[in-house]
């Protein structure tokens, strides 16, 4: 468990939140607009998505452990090049390149694909708790980067990075494993019959009542779970990038602006007690608009702020965006897994991983491409906020398919 903290930790952290900490001093330095450094994320997220189809099997068959060490090294390598270059194309496949084999081979999907092989009974509060590292990336990162890049430069800002990846990711790659049966136990802890003649992971009633990937694929809520949760991740991507962008456009200074993507990350971490306790007794049917709605409040208060000049106001709109987004990894896993089960679901996730994430790669550029030419964000986070009730939508009209309730 806390080795899936740490690797969802360092993933938010060099994929997502220290994008919108770099973006000015990287711009200011180089000479580009703001939607060519963030083309450069965007498109690390886009491939990324494919590499997930590559990566699922591979976490059904093997494990995590060889996704990590090839993830770390690559990840780590392209962070020690984006120090270095001095050219918007080399940035660009720098970013490329870590978003295909790098940072996404330690992300949510391997990391909370393996928790899920591992809890069925208490899977809400392993995700949960498991995803406390997307948090602690929130609530950390903002403030060590700006201070890092204060001190060194945006330069040494991303060789901090590689250094940090390389050595805290390849060793929990030995520690990671596959799933219970492989051990001689069953989900939840629970220790298998050795005595038994069938094999342990044949006993699994979870596996035996998982759906195949190519069954998923012809289901209604495969699509509908795949464009939700994708609309919300695009969401979430595009404030959580700009953020910090639209504060100090608003008049705030940057250190305000790290604050507040700290309070974001605070509300993250805090939520998944809610969350967690919520998917023991609710369906996450309905946890999921509840959470999509917190976040988009927490976008319009953050509008109203950046509006009136209230840093209070700001201070609170973070706390709801980031509390609503603490729920994205746990719910979102959890009614996968309640949907189609445990036994293909890297495969499953995988699939579902490029229109999701292409999304997500989409509405960061979007963004930038609108502040480019108005000056101005106010009116791309309104299609945000709508965005998230959309998403809302589709995931509360979604039902599992047959009778499945992993």
């Amino acid at each position: 468990m806390g080795a899936a903290v740490v690797c969802q930790f360092t993933f938010l952290s060099v994929g997502q939140v220290v994008v919108g900490v770099l973006m000015s001093p990287v711009v200011d330095e180089m000479g580009w607009q703001i939607w060519q450094f963030t083309l450069g994320a965007s498109m690390g997220t886009a491939v990324g998505a494919f590499s997930g189809m590559i990566a699922g099997p591979v976490l059904d068959r093997k494990g995590p452990r060889p996704l990590l060490l090839l993830g770390a090294t690559v990840c780590s390598l392209c962070l020690w090049g984006l120090s270095l270059q001095s050219s918007l194309w080399v940035f660009w496949s720098l970013c490329v390149l870590n978003g295909l084999i790098g940072w996404s081979f330690f992300g949510p999907q391997v990391v909370s694909s393996t928790l899920t092989k591992w809890f069925v009974q208490k899977r809400g509060w392993a995700l949960a708790v498991g995803s406390a590292g997307v948090s602690l990336g929130g609530l950390i990162t903002p403030l060590a980067m700006t201070a890092v890049v204060a001190w060194s430069g945006w330069r040494g800002g991303y060789m901090a990075l590689a250094v940090f990846v390389a050595v805290v990711i390849i060793p929990i790659a030995f520690i990671m494993r596959r799933q219970p049966e492989d051990h001689g136990l069953l989900p939840d802890g629970e220790r298998a019959n050795i005595k038994s003649a069938v094999p342990a992971k044949s006993r699994s009633s979870d596996n035996d009542r998982s759906l195949t990937l190519r069954y998923a694929l012809h289901t209604r809520a495969f699509w509908q779970l795949t464009v939700g949760f994708g609309l919300n991740q695009a969401a979430l991507m595009a404030v959580l990038i700009h953020a910090f962008p639209f504060v100090t456009e608003s008049g705030f200074d940057r250190n305000v602006a790290a604050i507040g993507l700290s309070i974001n990350g605070f509300g993250n971490l805090v939520s998944k007690v809610v969350w967690g306790w919520g998917l023991g007794r609710f369906s996450p049917r309905i946890l999921v608009p509840v959470a999509f709605g917190v976040s988009a409040t927490g976008i319009t208060l953050i509008l109203a702020a950046g509006s009136s000049d209230l840093r209070a106001l700001l201070m609170v709109g973070f706390f709801l965006y980031g509390f609503g987004f603490g729920g994205t990894i746990p719910l979102s896993e959890f009614t996968w897994a309640r949907y189609f089960g445990r036994g293909h679901i890297g495969a499953i996730r995988g699939a579902g991983n490029p229109p999701a994430l292409l999304m997500s790669a989409a509405a960061p550029v979007l963004v930038g491409v609108w502040f480019d030419v108005t000056g101005a964000y106010q009116w791309a986070f309104v299609v945000v906020i709508a965005s998230f009730f959309a998403a809302a939508a589709l995931v509360a009209a979604s039902k599992p398919p047959g009778s499945l309730d992993a």
